[in-house]
């Protein structure tokens, strides 16, 4: 199953979401969140630890999503490996039918539920996304010759709404030179600062995908403004969410988050949501962006 790659290469408006997987084997939980999701996205990703909160390794937990009938990209960071590792782990999730994958550097382990760890970053994540290109050609980082070179689709990440927006299309132009082939991004709410940093950027066929975060509340987004750096919620959006009053936040929250997946579909190849424990929400917001249901078999 590697559909997603053919599907974001076309013009097709494209959907991915994301899932944690948990800290224990009981994925009874994850299951049922990604099998609501399914026919309504094309991809999940699976997160690697996010927060160095330590969780099951995420590309077993994909081969066992696939599967189930759902596509996965996995997520490698920089933090826990070095390159050896992280080349080997790439082709051992070659073997188990796995493909899509994104690069990120990973949250510092101080800041999370093992601050004893030791963080790796053997590889940045322009060393990153090069290695596993030289893996797709037939070679290892070093140089060596592959008996047998894997079928690898590489994402990165971006930041639209980074302060420093020049440094950020400098950066995001480094990651398609060391191999990027897709992007998602932060959390987007203005659409017209994507628009700005899409012209800037001049991206050219790599597609993108924008991120969206739902907005349970309006402190919430006041968290997400105070904490997240590149995530800008405008001041009427608070405004909204502020006049809808509590009995109401999380359903102004959705038709602010559908409004958004709407007026994202004329500006990019698709939308990336991260839904924070609300995945179950995510047909809602289709349906009501008017976002077709997805043909998970066919492109």
């Amino acid at each position: 199953m590697r559909r997603f790659e053919e599907k974001i290469r076309s013009t097709n408006f494209v959907v991915t979401s994301e899932l944690t997987p948990p800290k224990g084997i009981d994925l009874s939980d994850f299951f049922a969140k990604a099998d609501a999701l399914k026919g309504f996205v094309d991809a999940i990703n699976i997160t690697e630890s996010p927060r160095a909160r330590m969780a099951v390794e995420p590309k077993s937990v994909a081969h066992l999503l696939q599967d189930r009938g759902l596509e996965a990209i996995v997520q490698i960071t920089a933090r826990d490996r070095n390159r050896i590792a992280i080349q080997a782990d790439l082709l051992g999730a070659s073997l188990l039918g796995l493909g899509n994958f994104l690069f990120m550097t990973g949250d510092d382990p101080k800041n999370g539920d093992h601050p004893e760890a030791k963080g790796v970053f053997d590889l940045t994540t322009l060393e990153m996304l090069q290695a596993a290109r030289s893996l797709r050609r037939g070679r290892d980082v070093s140089g060596n010759v592959l008996h047998g070179a894997p079928p690898l689709f590489l994402g990165a990440t971006m930041n639209p709404g980074a302060a420093d927006l020049m440094r950020e299309v400098d950066n995001s132009h480094r990651k398609i030179d060391a191999g990027a082939q897709f992007f998602q991004t932060q959390a987007i709410y203005n659409t017209d600062f994507l628009e700005q940093f899409l012209e800037a950027a001049k991206l050219g066929n790599i597609p993108l995908l924008a991120g969206v975060i739902p907005l349970k509340s309006a402190k919430m987004a006041a968290w997400l403004n105070a904490n997240v750096p590149g995530i800008r919620v405008p001041a009427e959006i608070l405004e909204e969410l502020e006049r809808a009053g509590p009995e109401r936040e999380a359903a102004k929250g959705i038709e602010i988050a559908a409004r958004t997946v709407r007026r994202l579909r004329d500006i990019c190849a698709g939308v990336h949501i991260m839904a924070l424990g609300w995945e179950m929400k995510i047909p809602e917001i289709l349906r009501a962006a008017e976002v077709s249901q997805r043909d998970l078999y066919a492109v």
